[in-house]
């Protein structure tokens, strides 16, 4: 067992086999059995190129047992900093048959991320692409400080080229299905991320689970929009999920309207991953050309709003679902066939029947239905603790195993939820509380507002005052308008914002959250 690591508790492991909700099989073995039945058809497509499952499955062993011959052994960690490529699903496939864990960084991480990274992982093997997006990823490998193994796809310069690495019959080590199959990171906004390592059986049974939720098999075609190394895109079906139905894995890095929507209708896509402000962004655009009344979105990551949510699928000619989901473990959806009214006001219920949540106050006592409280939740795929933590699972983990999410949310008395906010994100003006995610949700429902953050700034004389950055889509808004809208939006008056902030662009973490960090300090700036 990997030191640090902590494992489900047997005897629930053991039921969990026993019902069949896990399959105590390892995720490399599984996606190899896809390959043999799918292996003529097309498993991964990225621009012009079109890889087949027979080819993926002969590259990702020739690479696994690469990777072997350079010393990697199971359980070893290996940072995998790579955009969306198909080297990205190749390496994840090998590294998984070599038993090896991959850690997943984001496309959008530097020196600070990948050093803390390589170095809490303890990882043997940092991968990365010589240039993307602009950027020359291998001056990054070159920063780090004592830096483990550097592997280059591309042009590797000095670094070792991923591509040289292959050796065909390789033995490959057996792997435990209870141990991690790989690390994703937490999304926090503050502080360096933490390692969440997903097993095998757990991480084996999103996908699964995932699949049945949107009613897709064989003929599923994932569009990954966002990075893959997020969980959405990687396995809720996402890539991988796709791959062990049998189904096509499309792979851009594009989000322009122009691009995406001649991508969707040439490629047939049935299933994609977005945030909130990429949807509105296509719903903006139009009416895409092609049909695709096939296409559903799935939407999370951020609060949606019910308007957007329900212009969008008009506008779109597609079906739009919403979801919640935490790389720790717990997704909750809409259903399919759930009436409007909740498909575009809720964040639906939770994917497993066996997921427990409770919603409790401050005191850790249970609040009624209706009331916001913070969720807390266990079940077949939340994580038991972060790697290497011992003094953050104490704080993240109740005594019984449950997760403390840190969100805010309502639950319905029909078993759906609404995210309401953060419960680090709630201002204390003058003794009454605002939910920071209340008045963005209503700041967003303004036509000319685009996207919104709201902070809570200190205030000698009411604690703390209310600050709110609007990307505008018109010029010449005044805030006072903006201000006058939302008391005829008949909220209370202590939650209009003290002052709104015209900003070009929110700025925002590498994993993609808007950086409230970096908006305390352009308000303590705009201060002095």
């Amino acid at each position: 067992m990997l030191d640090g690591f902590v494992p489900w508790p047997e005897h629930l492991a053991a039921d969990l086999r026993r019902t069949g909700i896990w399959l105590g099989r390892p995720i490399g073995d599984l996606l190899h059995e896809s390959c043999a039945r799918n292996a003529d058809r097309v498993a991964v497509v990225c621009g012009g190129h079109r890889t087949t499952y027979a080819e993926l499955s002969r590259r990702a062993d020739r690479l696994a047992g690469g990777l072997i011959g350079l010393g990697v052994r199971p359980l070893d960690r290996v940072v995998v900093h790579l955009p969306n490529i198909p080297e990205f699903v190749v390496l994840v496939f090998a590294l998984l048959r070599a038993g090896a864990v991959p850690v997943l960084a984001l496309p959008g991480h530097r020196k600070a991320e990948i050093e803390h990274l390589c170095a809490h992982s303890g990882a043997v093997a940092y991968v990365v692409k010589d240039e993307f997006g602009g950027f020359d990823f291998r001056t990054v490998a070159r920063e780090i400080t004592p830096g483990p193994r550097v592997l280059v796809s591309g042009d590797a310069q000095e670094f070792t080229a991923l591509e040289s690495l292959g050796a065909d019959g390789v033995p490959l080590p057996p792997v435990d299905p209870s141990g991690p199959a790989l690390f994703l990171l937490s999304g926090g906004t503050t502080g360096l991320p933490k390692l969440i390592p997903r097993t095998h059986d757990d991480y084996g049974y999103v996908m699964r689970a995932t699949a049945e939720a949107m009613r897709v098999g064989r003929d599923v075609v994932y569009l990954a929009v966002n990075p893959v190394a997020h969980q959405a895109a990687l396995a809720c079906p996402g890539v991988l999920g796709s791959l062990l139905l049998g189904g096509r894995a499309v792979l851009t890095s594009s989000v322009r309207p122009d691009e995406v929507f001649p991508l969707m209708h040439r490629e047939e896509v049935t299933v994609t991953t977005v945030v909130p402000s990429v949807l509105r962004l296509w719903a903006d655009s139009g009416r895409p050309p092609g049909d695709l009344s096939r296409l559903l979105i799935q939407v999370g990551s951020a609060p949606l709003d019910p308007d957007l949510a329900g212009r969008a699928g008009r506008v779109l000619g597609c079906r739009i679902q919403r979801w919640y989901g935490i790389s720790e473990g717990l997704l909750t959806h809409t259903r399919l066939d759930d009436p409007e009214e909740v498909a575009v006001n809720t964040d639906g219920r939770p994917m497993s029947k066996e997921d427990e949540i409770r919603i409790v106050d401050g005191s850790g006592n249970p609040v009624p239905d209706g009331e916001a409280g913070e969720m807390q939740v266990r079940g077949p795929y939340t994580i038991r603790g972060y790697y290497r933590a011992p003094e953050e699972n104490a704080r993240s983990f109740t005594r019984d195993g449950f997760f403390r999410t840190g969100d805010l949310v309502r639950r319905r008395p029909d078993g759906n939820i609404t995210i309401v906010g953060r419960i680090k994100d709630v201002i204390n003006r003058a003794g009454e509380k605002v939910s920071a995610e209340e008045v963005e949700r209503q700041l967003r429902t303004h036509p000319a507002v685009q996207d919104a953050a709201v902070i809570g700034v200190a205030d000698t004389v009411l604690g703390e005052r209310t600050y709110a950055f609007v990307v505008l889509t018109e010029a010449g808004i005044r805030p006072a308008a903006v201000k006058e809208y939302l008391r005829g939006r008949g909220i209370a008056t202590y939650k209009i914002p003290d002052r709104l902030v015209p900003v070009p662009r929110l700025p925002r973490t590498p994993m993609g959250k808007v950086d409230k960090k970096a908006l305390r300090a352009l308000a303590a700036a705009s201060a002095r």
